[in-house]
């Protein structure tokens, strides 16, 4: 079923712009993002900032609110991002600075901040525009990853839960990866049936790989959790900052360098790490290919994503990955 959008105009965001004491002169909606409305603000005396709406009609997903117990519920909310962006900061790494936020709807019938505009492109952008700039670009994002992986938390799960006290459900990282695994296998036998026809084979690899896995006595990374190229801004001068951070949480690092290996492809190399358990990153490969399968197809069920092709690029692209995994086994 199509869903009707009703996207933010110059004069739904004036208000919120006025909370920051500016005129709003206009605004642009920026395309991309799939849970959140993301505005490019520019004010009467030139100055630009970007405002974040989390409402219905910005959401792609149309997830509803999520248990933030479980850490891979819909990473979604001004209550999220406020917490991510705290630990950011606590931890060295670079985010969007939050200028202003409204839990209260005052200025929005929704929940609304402002952050800092950051000019520049993406790191994605940089990587296939400038190959010359790409080494030392690489080497900070690498000096990012260390210093975010280093920051470490009592126990798995969302920053939001964790840092106030809080626990996740489920055992183990790996335990939360092999549930989920687990589900997206079967709800994508019920509509592609090249997973039906090799369904079992899966479930048994998913099984194997699991119990290869060792309990671990480390606690749980800082990891960012969805971290491509494009979840990265480049400033001006060169340094990075992290986006998108609402997914921020507490766990096992290779869920992390499962994901970055598959997002950054031939420039992965420039980011890879010692110490990283093979059977962690075997068993969360497999479970990322089905999760980048059937999110996108679950995505494309709502019927009004802007590039529908390149969502169901990812689904084919990471289907034809589990496939062979598949054939291996």
């Amino acid at each position: 079923m199509t869903v009707t959008r009703k996207f933010l105009t110059r004069e739904d965001l004036a208000p919120l712009a006025h909370a920051v004491g500016r005129t709003l002169k206009e605004a642009t909606r920026i395309r991309g993002g799939s849970k959140k409305g993301v505005y490019r603000l520019t004010f009467e005396d030139g100055t630009t900032a970007v405002a974040y709406v989390w409402s219905p009609d910005e959401d792609l997903w149309d997830a509803g609110p999520g248990d933030p117990r479980d850490p891979f519920s819909h990473a979604s909310g001004l209550t999220l991002f406020t917490a991510a962006a705290d630990r950011l900061a606590t931890a060295g790494v670079r985010a969007p600075r939050l200028l202003y936020a409204d839990p209260t709807h005052t200025h929005l019938p929704a929940d609304a901040a402002i952050v800092e505009d950051l000019p520049g492109g993406t790191l994605e952008d940089l990587l296939d525009a400038d190959p010359a700039a790409a080494p030392e670009a690489l080497e900070r994002m690498a000096a990012l990853l260390d210093t975010l992986h280093a920051c470490t938390g009592p126990r798995f799960g969302k920053v939001a839960v964790v840092d106030n006290g809080g626990s996740s459900y489920g055992g183990s990282c790996a335990e939360i990866i092999v549930e989920r695994a687990l589900g997206d296998l079967d709800e994508l036998t019920a509509r592609e049936p090249r997973v039906t026809a090799v369904h079992s084979q899966l479930a048994d690899w998913l099984g194997e790989l699991a119990a290869r896995v060792r309990p671990r006595t480390e606690p749980p990374a800082l990891i960012h959790g969805e971290l491509g190229a494009d979840h990265v801004r480049v400033t001006p001068d060169g340094d990075l900052a992290l986006i998108d951070i609402e997914g921020l949480m507490y766990f096992d690092v290779e869920w992390e360098h499962v994901f970055l290996r598959l997002r950054f492809g031939r420039h992965y190399d420039a980011l890879r790490t010692d110490g990283l358990d093979d059977d962690r990153l075997r068993l969360y490969r497999l479970a990322m290919h089905l999760s980048l399968v059937a999110g996108p197809l679950r995505l494309l069920d709502v019927g009004d994503f802007d590039d529908p092709e390149f969502m169901r690029g990812i689904a084919e692209h990471n289907l034809q990955q589990a496939l062979s995994l598949a054939e291996r086994t």
